[in-house]
């Protein structure tokens, strides 16, 4: 079937009042980024739909890029047809009869906005229905659980016809929610965290906390190509600043009884994504913590931890257990990279038995004794960041940050 459009439905943007277009602005720049390989389509926006006017593109690649962006609902494949009974039964059956198999069941399925049209939705399905039992043999109708659901939109401007309703990823457009720092450690959870904060409609910038010679580039690599399927996933480009640590991590292991060295190394770790956050005019941070899941994970490490910044810290992870993570992982494709083995400064110098319910009045008093303050601003003049895009090779800047 030669499609001319594919219709692209809201969802939750549909929920939305007064600000509604500015979500749709938001989408429409997210379909235009994911379609940036298609030159010759043309997309249409209005208050209830999107269009994206095929031109002569391939239909079946464009349907396989829409799947991936955040704020659809879901769409179909489409024709427009004249507002004409006549040629909307002869392109329905045309429809139906390319995606009919022997023995399959239909319903017609009819919404009518433009209410001067000469038929109701009653009447469209009783006449469309009617049309294609006589004109396709065997078929039949199954108006609760059909193989094929035609579906017919009756608008001002013309009647859009389809047979396919494929899921989007759902969620808001990238964007829509504003910015915040993702704490990108190499393992499973935080791209995980990552993907479903830009579900939300977040744009990410990436910070990496890196360790030589006690993590090796390697190390830093496997953060790159995570950063690179997050940015696949989102259709965009990510920043990643990679935050030279390693002074910061041996002075608070000089500094630091060890089974507090932990929450102190989580604490400065905040700090400086804080700073850089300032810098880049993000409004929160993201972490991967999954509420128990390890020693720095218990809602006394967090409440500890949290006490370096009044920024907001979002969790997506919070509720979800290990095997939940996973599968996701699995889906978005970062799995096997998060499994490489390299490790990351997360998990140098892991002391034996870390407080897993530490105090946070010991923890002032520990840190006390030394002035960590200049060497996390040197750690922020030396970050090192790096522009990622989708299907290119990353572009590397040095720059300090202020």
């Amino acid at each position: 079937m030669n499609y001319d459009r594919i219709l692209i439905r809201y969802g939750e943007i549909s929920t939305k009042g007064r600000n509604r277009n500015k979500f749709i602005d938001k989408l429409r720049k997210s379909v235009r980024i994911a379609l940036t390989t298609f030159p010759s389509v043309k997309i249409e926006a209005s208050r209830d739909r999107m269009y994206v006017l095929l031109n002569g593109e391939n239909a079946k690649d464009i349907i396989e890029k829409l799947k991936h962006v955040f704020g659809i609902q879901s769409f179909s494949p489409a024709i427009k047809v004249e507002k004409e009974l006549e040629t909307l039964k002869k392109m329905a059956l045309h429809l139906v009869q390319s995606q009919y198999n022997e023995g399959q069941t239909f319903k017609v399925t009819a919404k009518r906005s433009d209410k001067t049209f000469e038929l109701n939705t009653d009447e469209i399905n009783h006449t469309l229905g009617g049309y294609l039992l006589q004109n396709i043999a065997g078929i039949k109708v199954d108006v609760k659980n059909p193989d094929i659901n035609v579906r017919v939109e009756v608008r001002k401007e013309a009647i859009y016809l389809s047979c396919e309703t494929i899921p989007g990823a759902g969620g808001l457009p990238m964007g829509s929610s504003g910015k915040a720092m993702l704490m990108l450690s190499g393992g499973i959870d935080s791209p995980v965290a990552g993907y479903l904060s830009m579900k939300r409609g977040l744009e990410l910038e990436a910070v990496h906390f890196f360790s030589p010679p006690f993590t090796s580039e390697r190390a830093k690599e496997k953060v790159v190509d995570l950063s690179k399927k997050l940015a696949e996933i989102g259709g965009g480009s990510i920043t990643l600043h990679i935050v030279p640590f390693t002074e910061v991590q041996q002075a608070i292991r000089e500094q630091v009884p060890e089974n507090y060295t932990m929450t102190s190394t989580r604490r400065m770790m905040l700090r400086i994504a804080d700073e850089i956050r300032k810098n880049r005019e993000g409004l929160a941070i993201i972490t991967g913590e999954s509420l128990g899941q390890v020693a720095s994970q218990t809602l006394e490490s967090m409440y500890a931890i949290n006490e370096v910044t009044n920024t907001p810290i979002l969790r997506p992870l919070i509720s979800m257990d290990k095997n939940d993570i996973i599968k996701i992982a699995e889906e978005i494709d970062t799995l096997t990279i998060s499994n490489r083995p390299f490790e990351d400064c997360c998990t140098i110098f892991v002391p034996s038995s870390p407080k897993t319910k530490p105090k946070r009045e010991k923890v002032n008093q520990y840190e006390s004794y030394f002035d960590f303050e200049p060497l996390i601003q040197e750690a922020v003049q030396k970050v090192e960041t790096i522009t990622i895009k989708p299907g290119r090779e990353h572009s590397q800047e040095f720059k300090e940050l202020f």
